[in-house]
């Protein structure tokens, strides 16, 4: 029986959830993306559990909404609310604001001009606040609190120890930013953490068992995969906090851990494996008479280059360069495609069909900023896998097999027709590891490439 009912998710041998996401303009007051509920083992379990779940959700969508509306909304909203470090950190911003040393040691005597001033904007701080029966303010809102032990204590004001909610906040602001999906991949997997610890841990405090349990936890229900990817999130997230938040001597406890041992985890290599010509070849035919031009047009870019399908699905027409001797293609970062890394920038030269393709999608475009306006936008590589992925599935049942094989077959001619492995890396936009790969011109790298991919599309 297919079920098509909204919300409703099955999630492999961990069975069936609701999964909701949340209206971007409630996310900042629920403190997360989207409600996720367990629904139970089997269909009929989740179709039973549905209408009391989803009524639930509903609620909690109104109840948000009402908070948000609120003009106390900002002191309820506990989730996003600062954390004790973010307080004090703000607090020492507004010092520096004030033209006031935030490492101040204390009045020298008392007539000291500096601990006069701080005293004075201490107390115009406090009137805001009613006073009780002995004379001191009530209800003082946590910001205004700190800011007051600040001005008042200076240097003798300890610095709270963050913890792995400020760790998350801050990788969200600085390396996250505005990426949607990778916002939510972070709200998923440190829900997971606080699942396992059961509270907010500070990052001095976590040890090598703390993170052995949130292995255990995550591998409940999950692929040995998966969980290696979570954690790689984890231990990036707890590495920039270290760094940036200077904390001499804190170790990352997650770091080298697995979540299967290698001899018994899947093999890279086997996780995908190319085309063979005759697989291309079919699902070539299969696009020409059953996909839309530009579909089309993507896929024997991608066929003809080896590129990535975010690489060619976000070309923008000022990327395509089609009256330099060598006709190629500029892959770079811009704001409607993120490319993979630093080194992934690169010119990939165009040859045979794939420039045949891109002069009658450079055509198409017409006066579009975007070379494919359909995709080429946020999620738009997304898309493009989703309707490519039909089409190789209907030729190719291995579920090894997917789009990105084109690449690891571009990756093979490249290895049969005998060309360098640096070569390769200069075509496939891959790192080396080598300082050497920084050195020389693009108009070089260029001809090498051309070189490496006539060699390749040869055999």
């Amino acid at each position: 029986m297919k079920i098509d009912v909204k919300h409703l998710q099955k999630r492999g041998v961990a069975g069936w959830r609701y999964r909701r996401k949340i209206p971007k303009e409630l996310r900042s007051t629920a403190g997360k993306l989207e409600i996720l509920i367990p629904l139970g083992a089997t269909e009929h379990q989740a179709l039973k559990a549905y209408p009391k779940v989803h009524a639930q959700a509903e609620q909690q969508l109104r109840l948000w909404s009402q908070v948000q509306k609120s003009p106390h909304s900002g002191a309820l909203n506990v989730a996003s609310s600062p954390t004790p470090f973010e307080e004090f950190s703000r607090s020492r911003s507004q010092l520096r604001a004030l033209n006031l040393d935030p490492e101040w040691g204390g009045p020298e005597d008392e007539d000291d001009a500096e601990s006069l001033m701080r005293e004075v904007i201490a107390e115009q701080v406090a009137e805001k606040y009613p006073l009780d029966t002995e004379g001191n303010p009530v209800g003082v809102a946590a910001e205004d609190r700190a800011l007051i032990h600040a001005l008042l204590l200076g240097q003798r004001q300890q610095r709270p120890d963050p913890t792995l909610e400020d760790a998350k906040r801050l990788y969200l602001k600085e390396r996250v930013r505005d990426d949607e999906t990778k916002q939510m991949e972070l709200e998923r997997v440190f829900k997971l953490v606080k699942d396992a610890l059961g509270k907010n841990r500070k990052l001095s405090s976590l040890k090598r068992e703390d993170a052995k349990e949130v292995r255990d936890h995550m591998l409940d229900g999950r692929k040995a995969s998966s969980v290696d990817r979570y954690l790689n999130v984890v231990r990036a997230v707890i590495n920039h906090a270290i760094r940036e938040f200077d904390l001499a001597g804190v170790t990352n406890p997650f770091m080298n851990l697995e979540a299967a041992p290698k001899d018994k985890a899947e093999p890279d290599k086997d996780k995908r494996r190319p085309f063979t010509l005759d697989e291309a070849a079919a699902i070539s035919d299969r696009l020409v008479s059953h996909a839309k031009m530009d579909l089309q047009h993507i896929w024997r870019i991608l066929k003809g280059t080896g590129c990535r399908l975010a690489e060619v699905s976000g070309l923008r027409v000022a990327d395509v360069h089609l009256e330099h001797p060598i006709p190629h293609i500029t892959v770079e970062w811009h704001d409607d495609r993120r490319i993979k890394n630093a080194v992934s920038r690169r010119n990939v030269p165009l040859i045979g069909d794939a420039l045949n393709a891109a002069k009658e999608a450079f055509k198409a475009a017409g006066n579009a900023a975007m070379l494919f306006p359909t995709y080429g936008r946020l999620k738009g590589a997304s898309s493009a896998s989703a309707a490519l992925g039909k089409h190789v599935r209907a030729c190719v049942t291995d579920p090894k097999a997917t789009t990105h094989s084109l690449r690891h077959l571009m990756k093979d001619r490249l290895r049969l027709a005998g060309v360098s492995k640096s070569d390769q890396d200069i075509v496939l936009g891959h790192s080396s590891g080598s300082v050497g790969e920084d050195y020389g011109g693009d108009k070089a790298r260029l001809e090498m490439a051309r070189r490496a991919l006539e060699k390749a599309l040869a055999g």
